[in-house]
């Protein structure tokens, strides 16, 4: 394996090395195109740090952020879906 694709499996894992970052992750799975809005009523967290979490997910390459007006929805890339298909995987 190149260096390329593990500095990329090490930006995917250090993003979601987080337990606010894992719950984000598994909303977002369960409610595609969620707001941020949506995030912090339905996680009871602070706006700012889950805006700042919802960001490092994004540089990581585990979540997409689509702009529709005034709201940004957000979802899963593919590299979020493997991360949400392996850590269902230590749940289980």
């Amino acid at each position: 394996m190149d260096s390329k694709n593990i500095r990329t499996l090490e930006r995917v894992f250090k993003g979601a090395a987080n337990h606010w970052r894992i719950k984000i992750l598994f909303l977002i799975s369960e409610n595609p195109g969620i707001t941020l809005d949506e995030i912090v009523r339905e996680l009871k967290s602070v706006y700012q740090t889950t805006s700042e979490h919802t960001r490092r997910l994004r540089i990581a390459g585990l979540i997409n952020k689509n702009y529709r007006g005034k709201t940004v929805a957000h979802e899963l890339s593919p590299f979020g879906k493997k991360m949400v298909k392996t850590l269902r995987t230590f749940l289980d």
